[in-house]
């Protein structure tokens, strides 16, 4: 995912991978460390206050990426985060207990120099089909990586017989299909590039059996999300803000509206986004991670001394954000939609 303003289950097997012993230390933490604090929170509506504390402090708990992406959280409140960093080409793994470590390299592109990608790596990140699925960039596809064998599988490397852009940002259904975006970000030129196949930058749904729908090319996509029912699906739009489809019982589009309007708002930016299991958005922007109610109102916004890519509500309480060259957490009463 490109910030606009700037530059942009199987639970067995996810939970025997946390005592993985092929893991080359970065940052590694003491047991109980104490985190610098980076940024606060703002109350703009006393609804805030049933999803998170006003004076939660904003931590740092690692640092050292490139660009930070695409933060999922493995396993119960004792499990782990994967981050994607997209240019490094790398997945790096972090937890409280054993600090940060590379999990993966090459998380993209394996193969030689083209000349065509900006960022090679892996983007944003979900547990579905049984492991990881990826928007991987640097292949221009969407990808399945084993957690036990980190061994990858493309599921879908393009639309139509042309091949994607470089899929970004992801989010399972409930019937186990996975919507992407496609946006350029990955290319060198990114929108101007001449490896660019398609004239428009996509939101896709990948199908149980790996078929691929077109649900929208009219807008610049990036961070999406599905509402706690699966009727609805949301997605930053470059160009607008934030938009919505309404989903048929199939999960195919039946209208799109408007659902936070930037010019309209005064909210610039906008990049990743999660919807928790009560229906709110955590949607990153110029100002944070803005916190909109299903009905679209903002009642509050994280703040950081950085910018902010994407977020992750985790099992252990927190939400993780990834923040340019770090990634930082705040404690949160809000929950993930169950699996």
């Amino acid at each position: 995912m490109t910030f606009s303003m700037t530059r942009r289950g199987a639970a067995a097997s996810i939970l025997a991978l946390a005592a993985s012993p092929a893991l080359a230390p970065i940052s590694a933490k003491a047991a109980m460390p104490s985190y610098p604090v980076v940024g606060k929170i703002e109350r703009l509506d006393p609804a805030l206050d049933a999803l998170i504390d006003v004076d939660a402090p904003v931590e740092q708990v690692l640092d050292g990426f490139t660009w930070s992406e695409g933060p999922v959280w493995v396993g119960g409140k004792d499990g782990f985060l994967l981050v994607s960093d997209v240019p490094a080409n790398k997945i790096l793994r972090w937890s409280p207990s054993q600090g940060g470590a590379v999990w993966l390299t090459p998380s993209g592109y394996a193969g030689p120099e083209t000349g065509s990608l900006r960022e090679a790596g892996s983007n944003g990140l979900i547990l579905a089909r049984g492991g990881l699925v990826v928007g991987d960039s640097g292949n221009r596809c969407v990808s399945r990586i084993d957690l036990k064998t980190r061994k990858k599988t493309v599921l879908a490397a393009g639309f139509e017989g042309k091949r994607f852009n470089s899929p970004n940002d992801l989010v399972l259904a409930r019937d186990g299909a996975i919507y992407f975006t496609d946006p350029p970000w990955g290319l060198k030129g990114d929108w101007s590039s001449p490896y660019r196949q398609t004239d428009y930058s996509g939101v896709y749904r990948l199908g149980t059996d790996n078929v691929v729908t077109l649900i929208d090319k009219t807008i610049e996509p990036n961070g999406v999300g599905l509402s706690p029912d699966g009727r609805t699906l949301y997605a930053t739009d470059r160009k607008s803000g934030w938009v919505a489809w309404d989903l048929d019982a199939q999960g195919a589009p039946t209208a799109r509206r408007q659902f936070v309007d930037r010019a309209a708002s005064g909210i610039d930016g906008g990049d990743g986004l999660k919807v928790d299991r009560d229906g709110n958005l955590w949607a990153s922007s110029k100002d944070g991670i803005s916190i909109f109610t299903p009905a679209g109102k903002r009642i509050g916004i994280i703040r950081a001394d950085d910018v902010i890519s994407n977020c992750e509500l985790a099992a252990d309480g927190h939400l993780y954000m990834s923040s340019n060259h770090r990634v930082i957490r705040v404690k949160v009463k809000a929950r993930k939609q169950a699996a």
